[in-house]
């Protein structure tokens, strides 16, 4: 006993299956008994009890012809019947209810010398012809009709609760399913600091264990990976700055130029690695400062005012503070801008500054080559390129864009593309607009 209780607690499958057998059992059981409650009172109606078909003669001289109502009709209620009297010039009913079509009953068999049974729309009805009357006695239906309908009621209640109490035991023994989408979504968009809590200790609960060991490898390979691009990044800065000093010993010319933009690119490249797995840090530390965010953008944009395209610049009147890291939020406009400006074609660069109640939006947009649908849900990722044949004259490394949306998010912001292809693209910045002491 108790093994077959522990197969059923570790086993979904089981426990599956016993729900789905005890739902099916207690609905053959109301079934059962309601049809067979029904056929019981159906058979009362149908039937004519044996000492009634022996005692009409009694009943129809009690009545007597002419027919006495009266007693016809104390009869009726004593014995629970009706009674019908007709002849050429007159019909009676004790119940008046006239269910049936007595003229159209069918003869069954003789019951006395002018007593006969007879069967109409499925009950039996006695008739009895005397002295120019015509006496039918069947049973009432009122109640056995009530009886049904209430056992009816009774049974689809019934079979509705069982249901309901299936769909509640399904759902509990579900319910981890749900916890598993929520967390895989949650692993999906990055956040591998999340684990689904489970006590469950059925397949469910081994899958689930498994999911969460699962991003444990994941969560410990990424962050060895950080370690030994930060720890790869500062050494290559020691040689580095080696060369940067030798260079300066190597007389001026063409080459010597060229070397320089080859090291300060590299230098940038690290720069930018380092930065980019900084913010990448949950515990990333930004340096905020209420800042009048209209005058802080402006300042940003005037370095581009020589663009040959030109800068059409919406700004609201009215200024606020928003709590940003300047630096960081200074790197994140200045390269949208030149992503903006390297592929504007030249043309006319909108910079947008919106002031909503909870937040405020950046938008930069240029109208230049656009980008393809099938690149823009990859866009933002680390080292992605439109363009796999770019090189670096036409583009950098790829990490521009990583980097923005990055720093909107460690503001608690985001970061929006949408872009058509020769069109142009637009690229919208939302920051909290929060106190700065509100932030922490």
């Amino acid at each position: 006993m108790n093994l077959t209780l522990q197969s059923i607690r570790y086993s979904l499958f089981l426990r599956l299956l016993m729900i789905f057998s005890i739902t099916v059992f207690i609905f053959f059981l109301i079934i059962s008994l309601s049809l067979r409650t029904i056929n019981k009172n159906v058979n009362a109606i149908e039937s004519i009890p044996d000492f009634f078909a022996r005692n009409v003669e009694s009943i129809i001289e009690d009545i007597g012809a002419p027919p006495n109502l009266r007693n016809a009709l104390r009869l009726a209620n004593e014995l629970e019947w009706s009674i019908t009297i007709s002849n050429p010039i007159m019909r009676w009913s004790s119940d008046g209810d006239n269910r049936l079509d007595l003229d159209a009953s069918l003869y069954v068999r003789r019951l006395s010398n002018d007593a006969e049974m007879h069967s109409v729309s499925g009950e039996d009805i006695i008739k009895v012809e005397r002295e120019g009357y015509v006496f039918y006695l069947y049973q009432r239906n009122s109640e056995p009709n009530n009886a049904n309908y209430i056992v009816l009621y009774v049974g689809v209640a019934l079979a509705v609760l069982a249901l309901f109490f299936n769909y509640l035991m399904v759902n509990r023994l579900l319910d981890p399913i749900r916890k598993l989408r929520f967390g895989a979504e949650r692993l999906k968009s990055g956040d591998l600091n999340f684990r689904v809590k489970t006590d469950r200790q059925d397949e469910l609960g081994e899958l689930t264990e498994s999911i969460n060991h699962m991003a444990d490898s994941l969560q410990s390979m990424l962050e060895a990976k950080r370690q030994l691009l930060l720890a790869i990044s500062h050494e290559v800065r020691t040689p580095l700055t080696k060369a940067k000093l030798r260079l300066e010993f190597i007389p001026d010319s063409d080459e010597k130029e060229e070397l320089n933009k080859d090291i300060d690119e590299i230098d940038h490249l690290i720069a930018d690695l380092i930065e980019a797995e900084r913010l990448n840090d949950e515990h990333v530390v930004l340096v905020k400062e209420n800042t009048l965010i209209t005058k802080f953008v402006t300042s940003v944009i005037d370095y581009f005012s020589d663009y040959r395209g030109g800068i059409q610049i919406n700004f609201p009147e009215t200024d606020s503070h928003v709590p940003i890291d300047k630096l960081r939020l200074r790197l994140l406009i200045t390269n949208l801008m030149n992503n903006a400006i390297r592929h504007g074609r030249n043309k006319a660069i909108e910079v947008n500054l919106l002031h909503l109640p909870e937040h405020v939006v950046i938008e930069i947009i240029d109208y230049g080559e656009g980008i393809a649908k099938e690149h823009l849900k990859h866009i933002s990722e680390p080292f992605y390129r439109a363009d796999s044949a770019r090189q670096r004259i036409t583009g950098g490394f790829g990490l521009g864009l990583y980097l923005c949306r990055l720093i909107a998010k460690a503001h608690g912001g985001a970061l929006n593309i949408e872009s058509e292809e020769n069109i142009g693209t637009k690229i919208s910045v939302t920051l909290p607009n929060t106190k700065a002491s509100d932030a922490y």
